[in-house]
C-alpha cells in the first residue's frame, strides 16, 4: 500500500481546488461517493507519516517517480489461472479473447479472475479552446449532462443498470475551462498535478475494475493536439468531427490544433508537459486514475478517443504504464483506431459508438465479467465427468 500513501501525500500537497466536486448520481445505481479527500478505508489505508518517498519542490517530479516504479502483474496467479483453464471443458483457446481477459484479470487482481465491485468512473472538465468555434455546442452543455448523470437519464446510466456497475462523476471546476490552448497552457503544472491527485480517488472507495470515462465539450480538439503531439503526422490525421463539426467549423477546428502543437512545440519532449499544455482537467484526471488502478493492481478498461489520449501520456512517459488496461472499444471518431494502434492494443469492441461517457468502457466490462464467469463457474473435465483428449 506504500504507492497509494503517496498518493494521499500528493492529493494534501497539491489539493485541488473546492470548487472540484464528486457528482452522487442516482440511487439506483451502484455508487458510493465522498465528500473530501481520500480517506481511510479496509481497501485503501492510507498512512500519510510513513509514505515511502519525499516530495520535492516540482508538482510532476513525484508522478514521475511513481511511473518509473510500477508493480507488474503476480506470475503466480496467471500460472494458476492458465492451469484451471487448460481443465475446463472446453477445447484449448475455444473462448478466443475471454480466456486471455481472464488471465489478465488473475495476473493483476492477484487471484482468480473475479469482477465483484466494477465501477465507471467519468471526469467532467471543461476547455478555454472551445472559444475558436471548433464545436457546435456550447460549454454550458458539460455542466447539463452532468446533471443528467445524477439524475439518472444517460445512456451511461443504463449500461451501468444493465451490467450492474458502480458509478462516480467527477465535475472538474466546469466554471473555469481551462486556458486556450491556442494562446497559452491549459494549466500550470501545480493545478495539473493537483487535478491528477484528485484523479487518483476515483478508487478510494474501493473497485476491483475501473472503467475510465469522461464528458467536456471541446474535449476531442484536446485530444487530437495530444495525439498530434505524441505521434505527428498531421492535425489532419488527428482531428474529426467530435459532436459534429464539419465544412467551415471542422476546418477552424483543424487549425486550432496545429495552431495549438505549434505555440507549445518548444515542450512537447515531456509527456507531462504535453498534458498540462494540450490537455484537460479531464484528461490529466483520468491518467490519475490509470495511474492509481496501476498502484494498486486494478484492472483498467479505456473507453473512447479522449480517454486514450489521457492513456496515451502514461504510455510516453513509461512503456509499460498501460499493461493492467485494456481498450473497452474503438469509437467512430477517425483517429481513435490510429491512436490504438499506437499504444499496442486492441479494442474489445468496435459498434460505432462515439459518445464518450465511458459507456464503450462500460459495456466492455460486461464482456470482462463473462470472462471472469466463465473461469470460476465452468466445470472441469474431472468435474464433469467429460473425457479429455489424450
Amino acid at each position: 500500500m506504500a504507492r497509494l500513501m503517496v498518493a494521499a501525500v500528493l492529493l494534501v500537497l497539491f489539493a485541488p481546488p473546492a470548487r472540484f466536486k464528486r457528482v452522487r448520481p442516482a440511487k439506483k445505481l451502484i455508487c458510493s461517493t465522498q465528500t473530501s479527500g481520500l480517506r481511510e478505508n479496509k481497501n485503501t489505508r492510507i498512512h500519510r507519516k510513513t509514505a515511502q518517498m519525499s516530495v520535492s519542490g516540482l508538482p510532476f517530479d513525484d508522478f514521475r517517480t511513481l511511473l518509473r516504479d510500477l508493480p507488474g502483474p503476480d506470475a503466480r496467479a496467471l500460472v494458476a489461472a492458465r492451469d484451471r483453464d487448460a481443465q475446463l471443458t472446453k477445447p484449448p483457446g475455444a473462448l478466443g479473447r475471454l480466456e486471455e481477459i481472464a488471465f489478465w484479470l488473475a495476473a493483476w487482481t492477484g487471484r482468480s479472475p473475479a469482477v465483484n465491485r466494477p465501477l465507471v468512473a467519468i471526469f467532467a472538465g471543461n476547455h478555454g479552446v472551445t472559444r475558436q468555434g471548433i464545436t457546435p455546442f456550447p460549454p454550458a452543455v458539460t455542466q447539463q449532462m452532468v446533471e443528467n448523470f445524477a439524475a439518472g437519464g444517460a445512456a451511461i446510466n443504463q449500461i451501468c443498470v444493465a451490467y450492474d456497475l458502480g458509478l462516480k462523476v467527477f465535475d472538474l471546476a466546469l466554471d473555469y475551462p481551462t486556458g486556450d490552448i491556442t494562446e497559452e497552457a491549459a494549466l500550470s503544472e501545480r493545478d495539473c498535478a493537483a487535478t491528477m491527485a484528485f484523479g487518483m480517488e476515483a478508487i478510494a472507495g474501493g473497485t476491483d475494475l475501473l472503467c475510465i470515462g469522461e464528458m467536456g465539450i471541446g474535449n476531442t480538439t484536446i485530444a487530437a493536439a495530444i495525439n498530434y503531439a505524441l505521434y505527428g503526422g498531421s492535425a489532419r490525421d488527428w482531428v474529426g468531427p467530435g459532436t459534429g463539426s464539419e465544412g467551415e467549423m471542422l476546418e477552424r477546428k483543424i487549425a486550432a490544433v496545429e495552431k495549438a502543437v505549434a505555440l507549445h512545440s518548444d515542450h512537447l519532449d515531456d509527456p507531462l508537459e504535453i498534458m498540462r499544455r494540450l490537455g484537460g482537467r479531464e484528461i490529466a484526471a483520468m491518467a490519475g486514475a490509470i495511474l492509481a488502478a496501476r498502484m494498486e493492481r486494478i484492472p483498467v478498461l479505456i473507453d473512447g478517443y479522449v480517454a486514450t489520449a489521457a492513456a496515451a501520456i502514461l504510455k510516453a512517459a513509461n512503456p509499460s504504464a498501460l499493461d493492467h488496461c485494456l481498450i473497452g472499444h474503438v469509437s467512430a471518431e477517425p483517429g481513435h483506431l490510429r491512436a490504438i494502434e499506437m499504444l499496442g492494443k486492441t479494442p474489445l469492441l468496435a459498434l460505432g459508438m462515439r459518445l464518450g461517457e465511458g459507456t464503450g468502457a462500460a459495456l466492455a466490462a460486461g464482456i470482462v465479467k463473462a470472462a471472469a464467469a466463465c473461469h470460476s463457474g465452468m466445470a472441469t473435465f474431472a468435474q464433469a465427468g467429460v473425457t479429455n483428449k489424450d
